[in-house]
């Protein structure tokens, strides 16, 4: 009998393939990192076909080492990074252009045109999301108007768009031969294309950003049946899509209006599970689908996105060598008790929530000869934290709710340097539970849900359970001095 969920977690730095049991247990994954391309300043790529070539390796790795096969799961899952943007060619499969990543911010000057009719929030109503670079859409015009022959192309109904869930799921059930072109909600929302209220394709939005409707996947609930796969999978139903923050929002079990969850991955993202109704954000947040299961109502939520967390920590690896691996930092940062007065703000590719400042340029403010690698090292794990603080007081202005604790997941709530200080910054509890990868749990939910592997959401609440709880050990006064240091740091990436 079968009874295990895939999913394939598809992000911004590598893809896994994770194996479950009944109980959201992994029984077995695999992992492998992809190139990060940066062709220009503010220019973020990844080539499609590793990404494919990644998620097939990692898919016969963990089946492999699990000793099982495609018989013996029910279905898959797919959740990915979100608006990463890439356009292909329906009959060949090959994509036009590198892939254009979350972060890529080369559609800026055509965002600041889009802006000047109607300003910043001239989408907003509609999509729940502010005119940025972030976005799907914007990139979708950017690669029509600048790869050779893309739009005339795309306008004989030759190309085809998707975000990393579209593209991988058309590739697992066929690809050429007759892969699906499906997105589901989540994922549509962010594109900056889809109308929250009815979930479909704006065609309004379409007609200004100069993007042929054919090119569009179907939208579809996060969890149903999409198509069966083929190759390595073969007959397994591909069930669940979901994009990686709502993904983790659903692994975390946050079903009920007012629970929350930040994932600390190459950036960061709280999500507030709303309800049925979406919330119109007036403290600088997104308006989402957080999920869909089958024909029930759409589920939304607020979002505060930070573009750079963890991704700072590689740039401390990979740019100047503080350290060997992510790992490290937290022993690094531990030689010192504070940052010597320093505050490092990531604005990398801009800042996202709340601020939305694409002109947003990095730095490090307060450097003295006192400063050290150490005090550098800390200072990149707290900027993780103020980022998040800045993202709260948005949610809890929106909301009206105040946060009683926080569950946390991802790659950094290993980090428990990190997880004080979040804790001592927002003056909250921080929650992190057993299975702290959510992201590939939801998914496999998700797709687990669609095939009745789990019946009911309870059976799904009651696989949580908490393995660590950090309180706040922060005296008030301390506490504010140093966020308000932070703000002022902000105040020099304008």
């Amino acid at each position: 009998m079968s009874r295990f969920v895939a999913a394939i977690d598809q992000g911004t730095t590598s893809t896994r393939c994770m194996i479950f049991d009944h109980s959201g247990q992994v029984i077995a994954f695999d992992q492998r990192e992809h190139q990060q391309i940066y062709p220009q300043p503010g220019w973020v790529e990844h080539d499609p076909d590793e990404i494919w070539q990644r998620t097939r390796a990692v898919i016969r790795a963990a089946l492999q080492r699990s000793g099982l096969s495609a018989r013996d799961l029910v279905a898959i899952g797919v959740t990915n990074q979100r608006e990463t943007t890439v356009v292909w060619n329906r009959y060949t499969g090959q994509a036009v252009s590198n892939a254009l990543v979350w972060q890529d911010t080369r559609t800026a000057s055509l965002v600041e045109e889009l802006t000047r009719v109607g300003g910043q929030d001239r989408f907003r109503a509609r999509t729940g999301l502010p005119l940025a670079t972030y976005f799907s859409g914007p990139k979708i015009a950017w690669i029509l108007d600048h790869v050779a022959g893309a739009r005339a192309a795309a306008e004989a109904g030759d190309l085809i768009f998707g975000t990393i869930d579209t593209f991988l799921t058309w590739w697992l059930t066929g690809g050429p031969r007759g892969g699906v072109h499906v997105t589901d909600v989540t994922n549509a929302s962010r594109t900056m294309l889809m109308h929250l209220a009815t979930l479909e394709w704006d065609e309004e939005i379409l007609g200004v950003l100069g993007i042929p409707r054919a090119m569009l996947p179907q939208i579809m609930p996060s969890s149903t049946i999409y198509g069966y796969a083929t190759d390595l999978l073969e007959g397994v139903p591909v069930a669940g899509l979901l994009g990686d923050q709502q993904a983790a929002i659903v692994g975390q079990t946050c079903y009920t209006p007012g629970e929350a969850k930040n994932t600390y991955g190459t950036g960061s993202f709280l999500l507030l599970n709303t309800g049925t109704t979406p919330v119109a954000s007036r403290h600088g947040l997104l308006t989402t689908v957080c999920y869909q299961f089958g024909d029930a109502p759409a589920v939304y939520a607020l979002e505060g996105s930070i573009a750079i967390t963890g991704a700072l920590v590689q740039w401390l690896r990979d740019n100047l060598g503080l350290i060997t691996s992510a790992a490290e930092v937290e022993a690094l940062a531990s030689l010192v008790e504070d940052t010597g007065g320093i505050y490092f703000v990531p604005a990398f590719s801009g800042l996202f929530a709340p601020y939305w400042r694409s002109d947003a340029r990095g730095v490090i403010v307060g450097l003295t000869r006192y400063v050290n690698k150490s005090h550098l090292a800390r200072a990149a794990l707290e900027a993780t934290a103020y980022q998040v603080r800045d993202v709260v007081d948005a949610m809890e202005q929106d909301s009206g709710v105040r946060l009683s604790a926080l569950k946390v997941d991802g790659g950094m709530v290993a980090n428990n340097l990190l997880m004080q200080f979040q804790s001592d910054i927002l003056n909250v509890p921080v929650v992190r539970p057993t299975v702290s990868e959510t992201t590939a749990l939801g998914a496999a939910y998700a797709a687990g849900l669609a095939v009745g592997f789990w019946q009911h959401l309870d059976e799904l609440r009651a696989n949580w359970s908490v393995d660590r709880t950090w309180h706040p050990q922060m005296d008030a006064t301390r506490r504010e001095r140093l966020y308000q240091g932070w703000k002022q740091a902000v105040l020099r990436t304008f």
